[in-house]
């Protein structure tokens, strides 16, 4: 008959389901701080996004220049500092991190799955608009306001940019939405990588 020790530690393996290994130990951020994280780092971008939108208005080269330093900074943003520090700006002032299922530290990889639908339905737009931008003639272009600069580009898009547009919106919003209906608050990249949101020791009271 096989004994067992009574001071042995527990032993629990992953089988993939919501029920993770230490869901009696983990705490999961919930709805409101991951909704809060969003705007906060909308807020921290806003200065960035301001000098874009200006600079965008002074020539129609801009929307190709910054195609790939805007890409580039969203690696930046939503990859690099959540491999680096566990989590983006306002992730961090609503004090919470993403971690794998395990509570581990994300991996690069992690991060990266997490980013790359939104990062590849965002790089698409950015052709699209900067392809609109170059198609247009530097009168026309510099002769209207700002609004009507955004209503001409989006007219001048290739056919292709409305539906990615489109998509890109019921992303972001369907992320949200799916974190109603599971207990740990997982969003659908949390599960394309294998990762949870949690809070930080000192505010999981």
């Amino acid at each position: 008959m096989e004994s067992t020790n009574p001071y042995q530690t527990p032993q629990t393996v992953f089988d993939g389901t919501d029920a993770g290994p230490a869901s009696g130990e983990l705490q999961y951020a919930g709805f409101w701080r991951r909704f809060g994280a969003f705007w906060l780092d909308a807020l921290c971008l806003l200065p960035l996004t301001g000098i874009v939108l200006f600079l965008s208005t002074k020539t129609r080269y801009f929307h190709a220049l910054w195609l790939v330093p805007g890409l580039l900074f969203g690696l930046w943003f939503n990859v690099y500092l959540l491999k680096r520090y566990g989590g983006t700006p306002g992730k961090l002032m609503m004090k919470i991190r993403v971690a794998m299922v395990d509570g581990a530290a994300v991996t690069g990889k992690a991060a990266m799955l997490r980013y790359s639908v939104m990062f590849a339905l965002s790089a698409l737009a950015s052709v699209a608009l900067a392809m609109a931008a170059l198609a247009m003639g530097d009168d026309l272009y510099l002769s209207l306001g700002f609004m009507g600069m955004n209503t001409a580009l989006v007219e001048q898009a290739p056919l292709w940019y409305p539906p990615v547009n489109t998509a890109l919106q019921i992303w972001i919003w369907g992320e949200f939405i799916t974190m109603l209906f599971n207990k740990r608050r997982r969003a659908v990249h949390d599960y394309m990588a294998g990762t949870v949101v949690l809070r930080n020791p000192a505010s999981a009271q």
